[in-house]
């Protein structure tokens, strides 16, 4: 899979692919691309909870993709769930999307977009952002809102957010309402089944997790209690080094993640034809293969750049950094090649170019047994870099 940005060459080739005939407006595919819409090779549907909602396996992460020409081409090509954020590109995103789907039935396709207040945010704070959300989407409504980022309770069951998303709701301008969390996933997952208020959970999930016996069964857990569950983070950044001469498997992360029936889609995100095509591939056959299998494995043994947001960190910074969210910033920057994500993260923060300064010696065990120190001051003075050079 092709983990660069979106290139030139990407560009016109996935121009062709959406406007020329590659992939038709009629919706007639050659050969290579409609096999798998074959009856051998169908797409397998999943129902998202008890929402109503029933989707192929493989959704479209729109995050970073800046071409409308990629979502063309997805569209015709068969997918139907397609996930932005109010915060994504400052905006854009939603944009983008809203001036691609401002012409085509709504019933055809399933928008999905996600809003993170600040924690004093009041009811009306939280739905002047889904109005203009609902602006930039040029819609009425959206399929899901979810609260964003959320990774402790108190967050979850803000009083304010839970009002803002009732009226949303009663309003129209939602059709189901869910929440998406980076950490602390099993609590937040088992915390929303208890308390029945949320209809769709948005989490990360990748073959890192697979003896993650806690997660799995909270995963469980909300799928019997007709929640649905939205996968993304599957490849696990993608690169196992920061050379990036480690490649993930990503076809099999992807097949892991959806090879558990309690995860119902999965959103990974799309910047190339050659990612769309692979991913894609996949919501005909989940099964992993004993080579797609040994690779996951492997990977499993490598340290790896993705952190996994368990949160042992917490506390132990004689300085109080924000650990965690760093090495999710330094994840961002040299796993997924994103580094205007990095650059707003850290920004965020409201950190030195150079916290650790000073410190002799590191006193933060991680557990993926990162050399903490050295990636969050690798990663800190990306907030020097002007915005607009980055991508």
């Amino acid at each position: 899979m092709d983990k660069s940005s979106f290139n030139r060459r990407n560009f016109l080739k996935l121009g062709a692919a959406a406007t020329a005939g590659f992939i038709s407006t009629s919706g007639k595919m050659p050969a290579d691309i409609s096999r798998v819409n074959s009856e051998k090779d169908a797409v397998i549907y999943r129902q998202l909870g008890n929402t109503g909602i029933k989707l192929p396996v493989v959704s479209f992460g729109v995050m970073r993709a800046d071409n409308p020409n990629i979502l063309k081409a997805a569209f015709n090509l068969g997918f139907k769930h397609f996930d932005t954020a109010h915060g994504y590109q400052e905006g854009r995103n939603e944009e983008m999307c809203g001036a691609f789907f401002q012409d085509k039935p709504r019933d055809s396709f399933v928008i999905a977009t996600k809003v993170k207040p600040e924690r004093d945010a009041s009811s009306d704070d939280f739905l002047k952002m889904v109005d203009l959300s609902l602006e930039r989407l040029r819609m009425d409504y959206v399929d899901i809102l979810y609260l964003h980022a959320v990774d402790d309770e108190a967050y979850l069951h803000s009083p304010a957010f839970i009002e803002a998303l009732k009226k949303a709701k009663e309003s129209g301008k939602v059709k189901h309402v869910g929440f998406s969390t980076h950490r602390n996933m099993a609590n937040l997952i088992n915390a929303a089944v208890d308390k029945g208020f949320y209809e769709v959970i948005l989490t990360t999930y990748n073959f890192r997790y697979a003896g993650d016996n806690e997660l799995n069964a909270a995963l469980k857990k909300a799928h019997e209690a007709g929640i649905g569950i939205v996968g993304m983070k599957n490849m696990a950044g993608g690169w196992l080094d920061e050379e990036k001469t480690k490649p993930v498997n990503c076809k099999a992360a992807l097949k892991f993640a959806l090879s558990k029936p309690y995860v119902h889609t999965c959103i990974p995100g799309i910047v190339s034809f050659e990612m769309l095509m692979e991913n894609w591939s996949v919501a005909s056959d989940v099964t992993l293969s004993p080579s797609e299998e040994s690779d996951l494995e492997l990977a499993r043994n490598e340290q790896g750049m993705f952190c996994s947001g368990c949160n042992s960190c917490v506390g132990q910074c004689p300085r109080n950094l924000p650990v965690s969210d760093l090495m999710r910033s330094y994840m961002y920057n040299y796993a997924y090649a994103y580094p205007a994500k990095a650059r707003e993260t850290v920004l965020s923060l409201n950190i030195s170019d150079d916290p650790c300064s000073g410190c002799v010696e590191c006193t933060v065990h991680c557990k993926a047994g990162f050399d903490v120190k050295a990636k969050i001051t690798n990663i800190a003075r990306i907030r020097n870099v002007p915005g607009e050079f980055l991508v």
